[in-house]
């Protein structure tokens, strides 16, 4: 199998220092079982599961912790065998307050009876398959979190032709995906075909950019004598050519309409890691118990990529680093264009959690919201063809509905914008207020609406 170099199809993007080398050659590593887990129960997009264990119980590896609490939702497993110590609201690696299960460990690390293994599960339907991977607790694990079993379950009159596996891993610093690629290639290949099976889709396709030759070659290999219309598309390195829709228009030149979704356009994207989980899952039947993660940057003595268990501390992923050095800037949960910045380390890794970033405080920047020169660079960086100038200027004034005219619920929040900025305004900052307050108004008018309709 030849791999076929994409065109750039993408608008705008900006092209950092992918600054990958400290990790991208280092094998994965599996790190220590912490003496505690803090395993969030939001972990996804969608509702937050709700804890079903309390304080005092004991628990199995692979015993659900937490169920799903709606459609868009997903299960959470124990990640080790241990007691419960606590079940309440704390900081999460998202910054945001969640309820948390906190586990100590009993070091023997027994699981659960596993899941059923599907062997021939070319032969399952569809949606036995998606059933196990909700019951798994399976999400996109590319940084969204949106719950897998969900994305694929498309809506009756919604055909998908198209699976893509984003191994473009565009952030900087990031090679979790890179190193998975090359590990573990067989079983992204393997969830990638379980994915298509469930779908129905006729191409399967796995997008990586072309800094990663060696990932490129791996593919190719464990897709060898593929099937029906397969192959790897050669990405060119651009941030942010992995988003999801941009990745869609570099690969297929289709374009998501405004306010729509990948299935509008018959497409659906998985990260390379959550291909690997499904296979998994299905084959196995493991649920998502951990993940491969980066911890780099100039602070970091010894970055690595370790596998570690989902709700591992911050502190510890970065003690299994030989700790920080220097001054330290910032520690960042992601990659320094869309990551989060902790205000503390003491929170635990989610499945979402890519890489761990510590940068000093020279490289630290500090927005200083100075007033927009109208210089248009960050109009020409939006991937998503918006106006982030004029998005960012009416949302300053809480003009939110003139902010919802101009689109401002497409933002993908990549930092392309800010990246360019040489005003350094925090215009990432602005449209996440905005749409957080675009979307509580639509919210607060559709239940007025409901109101309205109830009482005729």
């Amino acid at each position: 199998m030849t791999a076929i170099r994409a065109p750039f199809r993408i608008r705008g993007g900006v092209h950092p220092h992918d600054s990958k080398s400290a990790t991208s050659a280092l094998p994965v590593e599996t790190a220590a079982v912490p003496p505690r887990l803090l395993v969030s129960a939001s972990q996804h997009l969608g509702a937050p599961s709700k804890p079903v264990v309390k304080k005092g119980d004991a628990v199995l590896r692979g015993q659900v912790i937490a169920e799903a609490s709606g459609y868009v939702s997903s299960a959470v497993h124990a990640p080790t065998s241990g007691t419960v110590k606590s079940v309440t609201s704390m900081l999460t690696a998202t910054a945001r307050h969640a309820f948390v299960v906190e586990i100590e460990p009993d070091g023997q690390d027994k699981w659960v009876e596993p899941l059923h293994p599907m062997a021939d599960w070319t032969s399952a339907a569809p949606r036995d398959l998606v059933n196990r991977i909700a019951a798994a607790g399976i999400v996109g694990m590319g940084g969204a979190g949106f719950p897998t079993q969900v994305k694929l379950s498309p809506p009756p009159g919604k055909s998908i032709d198209t699976v893509i596996i984003n191994g473009a891993e565009c952030e900087p610093f990031l090679t979790a995906d890179h190193r998975l690629m090359l590990e573990q290639s067989d079983a992204v290949w393997l969830g990638a075909r379980i994915i298509r099976h469930i779908l129905g889709a006729s191409r399967l396709f796995v997008g990586i950019e072309d800094n990663k030759p060696d990932a490129i070659a791996a593919m190719e290999k464990a897709m060898a004598g593929a099937d029906g219309e397969t192959g790897v598309i050669i990405l060119k390195s651009r941030y942010p050519q992995g988003a999801e829709k941009q990745l869609i228009r570099s690969v297929t030149g289709r374009e998501v309409p405004s306010g729509g979704l990948p299935m509008d356009v018959g497409a659906v994207v998985e990260n390379v890691a959550t291909a690997a989980a499904v296979a998994a899952a299905v084959t196995r039947g493991v649920p998502l118990t951990e993940r491969v993660i980066t911890i780099t940057g100039e602070c970091v003595k010894n970055p690595r990529n370790l596998l570690a268990r989902v709700g591992t501390p911050i502190s510890w992923l970065i003690e299994q680093c030989g700790g920080l050095t220097g001054s330290v800037g910032k520690v960042i949960s992601g990659g320094p264009m869309m990551g989060v910045a902790l205000p503390d380390l003491d929170v635990g890794a989610n499945k979402t959690t890519s890489g761990v970033l510590a940068i000093s405080r020279e490289s630290a920047r500090q927005f200083g919201s100075e007033p927009c020169i109208a210089c248009g660079r960050c109009v020409i960086a939006c991937p998503s063809g918006l106006l982030p100038c004029t998005l960012s200027e009416h949302i300053e004034a809480e003009q939110f509905d003139d902010a919802e005219r101009i689109s401002v619920l497409d933002c993908i929040e990549c930092g392309a914008c800010a990246f360019e900025c040489p005003a350094r305004r925090p215009l990432v900052q602005h449209m996440r207020q905005g749409k957080q307050t675009v979307l509580t108004r639509r919210r607060a008018r559709e239940a007025a609406a409901r109101g309205k309709e109830e009482r005729k």
